[in-house]
């Protein structure tokens, strides 16, 4: 069954109307999935496996006859391992439909149909009795319920309930504890992405609104790959402090509950940031541990393992605070049932100086900036060399009767052109169309930047604006930017590519009909479209070199017809290419452009460096390909523009010798 769905348009603007399968959503939902990349964990996969082998041995020990419930069980794998273990029976639940009967189907495919139970609900809705889906209680309780804040997929209520209704009491449990840990931190890189910062302008300070100043932003978690921020990007004020224990083995809570950690400052500064992540304890001693630790704490760095579906937290304090060395101060930690948020006190005589922060007062956005900024955004705003980029474009182009247009989201280019002498500036933002302009337009400028884009080339809108707007151009009118173009460079990821590779075997139990499930969905519709993904965060070499495929002329209106590309980019590099990263870089002027993603030359080994600020896009190959990097073999891609949709249709193949 078909039916027609509305959706708005990230390009043109425009509300489409797509007829759509009945089952378009989830499939998806599985194309994009982490599924692959947990299977891939086999860190993960191992501790788990200790900790149900060891936990197996201890109620047979006792004379027990071992019954598991797997919350969450996606593939059924905890459960299978379990079963191996020794177990007697073991109740799978898994709440989405397709991955209960990819579930189901690997069960059955490795022998275990009698021995597991799939049960496709909810945990909360489990009934336990003769008639129920469940004939007895457990005495085994396996979970995987986490998220990168640990309790943010609601794992407080599950166990919450799991304990009243699902358990024996003194029941078992894998894993057996979660710890949380924290570190207060000064940096200027990461708090530039929860504040609006001042910004200096042809020798004029221009400073926040007090509303923005004064805000304490949003308590939602920043969660990123903390792995590739350099210490050399913070200044530790605080150890690394244990903020929390949750012992699932227990009944848990999910009421408010906060914690502190007291300690001794340990260098001067401004509090502003935390770092944040958690381990697992696998069994009661701690033998068998789980680390999310970035992999900078490790002795070895390189040895850490590598996840997508676990990274680690930044919080932000509601506002920095200026600490001294070998100050003693507090750092406390809330959570309700599904997130955290953090505060510092001071114990000095500063008591009160009005530093010390509420506790239990969750941050609160009171400025709205938060509520519609993302914390990249913040970062590309408060970029000074950005900020210099389009400074020096508009000086070029502006006069002192020239009267400007801004359509960007969240911009401060209005702000600059007036500082810069600008006669009258205008501001066309989505969140406030109602205003008309009146008045013919000489400058015309955009970052730029929407909040409704996702992949690199949607900020196309800005092209649609301005055709809409033709009629209110002046002849001559400046374009800023003048034009735009996406660029391409095919790549060998060091982990990525684990989010899209098949699994097969999986710590010896067969989970192809996973992998099958996945293909189907990506052969659905996702197979030929690029995904957005932050690639300073997911480290890459560049194969081949980079080029522009299509350049976009902002000083013409959209055009009628569609526009196309051909070429190949021959791999000069060997390594193993898992895929392309596509990006746009927008030429301010013809001598200033500001890329959206290379931020640097590709270095003669092939590392790239990326911008922080905006998501590149990524286009998968279905087949990596082993290039020897003689320049034989090439990747072939195609492009076609269509600008009655908006969308860049891409494919890509290997022309090898």
């Amino acid at each position: 069954m078909k039916t027609f769905c509305g959706r708005a348009n990230p390009t043109t603007g425009a509300l489409d109307w797509v007829e759509e399968s009945e089952e378009y959503d989830y499939h998806q939902e599985i194309a994009r999935s982490c599924y692959a990349d947990m299977l891939h964990d086999h860190d993960r996969n191992d501790k788990y496996y200790k900790g149900i082998r060891a936990a197996v041995s201890r109620i047979k020990a006792r004379g027990e006859r071992v019954v598991v419930l797997d919350i969450g069980t996606g593939t059924g794998l905890l459960s299978m391992m379990a079963v191996t273990a020794g177990a007697d029976f073991c109740y799978a639940v898994e709440v989405f439909k397709p991955m209960a009967e990819a579930a189901q189907c690997i069960v059955k495919k490795n022998n275990f149909s009698e021995k597991i139970k799939i049960i496709n609900k909810h945990s909360s809705d489990v009934t336990v009795g003769p008639d129920g889906d469940m004939h007895e209680k457990a005495n085994l309780l396996i979970t995987e319920l986490f998220d990168t804040e640990l309790i943010g997929e609601g794992a407080l209520p599950s166990y919450e309930h799991a304990h009243q209704n699902l358990v024996k009491a003194g029941c078992e449990a894998v894993p057996h504890r979660a710890t949380v840990y924290a570190q207060l931190v000064e940096s200027e890189l990461l708090w530039s992405w929860a504040q609006l910062q001042p910004a200096e302008v042809e020798g004029a300070r221009l400073v926040p609104p007090p509303a923005v100043g004064r805000c304490a932003g949003a308590h939602s978690v920043c969660d990123i790959q903390l792995s590739q921020v350099s210490p050399s990007s913070f200044t530790p004020l605080s150890p690394l402090c244990t903020m929390f224990s949750v012992d699932f083995s227990k009944p848990v809570s999910s009421a408010f509950r906060s914690n502190s950690a007291r300690f001794v400052a340990q260098s001067g500064g401004r509090a502003q940031v935390v770092l944040s992540w958690w381990d697992l304890d696998m069994d009661p001693s701690g033998a068998v541990v789980c680390s999310m630790a970035p992999s900078w704490t490790y002795p070895q760095p390189a040895t850490a393992p590598w996840r997508d579906h676990w990274m680690q937290s930044v919080y932000f304090l509601p506002a920095e605070i200026p600490v001294a060395e070998q100050e003693e101060l507090s750092l406390t930690v809330c959570h309700d049932d599904y997130s955290l948020w953090y505060s510092l006190q001071s114990h000095s005589s500063s008591l009160q100086d009005g530093r010390a922060q509420t506790p239990a007062s969750r941050p609160c956005c009171i400025c709205q900036a938060h509520l519609v900024w993302t914390r990249p955004r913040f970062g590309e705003l408060n970029d000074r060399r950005r900020t210099g980029s389009y400074v020096e474009a508009l000086r070029s182009v502006l006069s002192e009767d020239s009267v400007c247009l801004s359509v960007s989201d969240a911009s401060l280019l209005p702000v600059f052109a007036h500082m810069l002498g600008a006669k009258k500036v205008f501001s066309l933002e989505n969140s406030r169309m109602s205003k008309q302009v009146i008045e013919q337009i000489s400058v015309l400028m955009g970052e730029p930047y929407f909040s409704t884009s996702l992949l690199p080339w949607h900020s196309l809108f800005f092209w649609y604006c301005r055709t809409a707007l033709a009629g209110l151009l002046r002849p001559g009118a400046a374009i800023l930017p003048c034009s735009a173009s996406l660029h391409v460079v095919a790549v060998e990821f060091q982990d990525l590519w684990r989010i899209r590779a098949p699994c097969g075997t999986c710590e010896g139990f067969d989970v192809t009909p996973m992998d099958e499930m996945v293909q189907r969905s990506l052969d659905f519709r996702e197979s030929r479209e690029a995904e957005p993904h932050p690639l300073w965060e997911y480290p890459c070499r560049a194969l081949t070199q980079s080029a522009a495929v299509m350049t976009f002329d902002f000083t013409q209106c959209v055009p009628k017809q569609p526009i196309s590309s051909q070429g190949s980019l021959p791999l000069i590099r060997t390594g193993r290419c898992h895929g392309v990263a596509l990006w746009m870089e927008y030429h301010l002027t013809d001598d200033v452009t500001v890329s959206g993603g290379l931020t640097q030359p590709i270095s003669e080994q092939g590392s790239c460096e990326w911008s922080r600020h905006r998501k590149q896009g990524v286009y998968f190959l279905r087949t990596a390909w082993d290039s020897s990097g003689d320049g034989r073999a090439a990747v072939s891609y195609s492009f076609t523009f269509e600008p009655s949709s908006g969308d860049i249709k891409m494919d890509f193949s290997i022309e090898g010798p």
